[in-house]
């Protein structure tokens, strides 16, 4: 069945959405952070779970990016986050199946930046993920003990072929494991199953690379206090850390000045 989802937002704390539901059902994982109310640009992040708009990175400097530490404006009928040299504006609408969410980024000609839609959802243990077979997919060091095969000395990243790079298995969430994992799937959609309950990420954007990162923290994270936070992101970029990319891995705005790209929700099942 298909049926809108409501999308809720704090502008005043990095624009997160605080809440995604429909028929009933929060997507949204979310825990108390105090600390949150008070930050400022440059501090470590806080991790309030929802979903955060980062950009121009993930991993890195700044942590988790820009957005999450600065306050939004709503302007007309979009979100509006200024940084010294970017600025994104985001649209948000209901639709019959799901939601929609348009974004521009104005910046300078070959600006670089990853984006990521960081969606921690509240999963059962027995959450599936779905994208394609076989869809190249990297994994990042902390995944080495996890492997089946030595991690190669320096190496940012290995890659393998969805769903289990490196005999690692990733389409189940699974219970509480104290491990913690990150990857980046070359692929620009997803479906989440959930029980009976379904939700699909899928993002358009001409000419950029696109991608789901996953972040499976089964208690693995953080030290010395872990919780369990499970993360379905679709990216633009296939790295979490611009500072780590090379040619084709992070967007890159044209010459117009601005990227635009639509991230589309839906509460129906995609995989075909």
């Amino acid at each position: 069945m298909s049926v809108p989802l409501d999308i809720v937002t704090d502008l005043a704390h990095g624009g997160r959405w605080t809440s995604l539901r429909g028929a009933g059902r929060e997507w949204l994982w979310r825990r108390t952070a105090l600390e949150r109310d008070s930050v400022s640009p440059g501090d470590a992040f806080v991790d309030a779970g929802g979903l955060e708009e980062c950009v121009p990175t993930v991993r890195g400097t700044p942590d988790h990016g820009d957005a999450w530490s600065r306050p939004w404006t709503r302007e007309g009928a979009a979100d509006v986050l200024h940084c010294d040299r970017f600025t994104l504006a985001r649209t948000l609408r209901a639709t019959a199946d799901g939601a929609e969410a348009d974004y521009v980024l104005t910046a300078d000609a070959g600006f670089r930046f990853v984006w990521a839609a960081h969606a921690l959802l509240d999963l059962s243990d027995r959450a599936l993920l779905r994208l394609r077979e076989g869809a190249p997919t990297r994994l990042f060091p902390e995944a080495a003990p996890l492997l089946d095969r030595a991690w190669p000395d320096g190496a940012p990243w290995v890659e393998g072929d969805w769903p289990a790079p490196g005999g690692l298995r990733l389409d189940r969430f699974g219970p509480y494991d104290g491990t913690a994992v990150g990857a980046v799937v070359d692929s620009p959609h997803c479906c989440v199953h959930d029980d009976v309950d379904r939700l699909s990420l899928a993002l358009e954007a001409d000419g950029q690379p696109m991608s789901i990162a996953l972040w499976r923290n089964l208690g693995g994270f953080p030290t010395p206090h872990p919780y369990r936070s499970t993360g379905v992101e679709p990216m633009l970029g296939r790295v979490f850390d611009l500072a780590q990319a090379g040619p084709g891995d992070a967007a890159r705005v044209p010459a117009s000045g601005e990227v635009r790209w639509r991230l589309t929700l839906a509460t129906h099942c995609r995989c075909a």
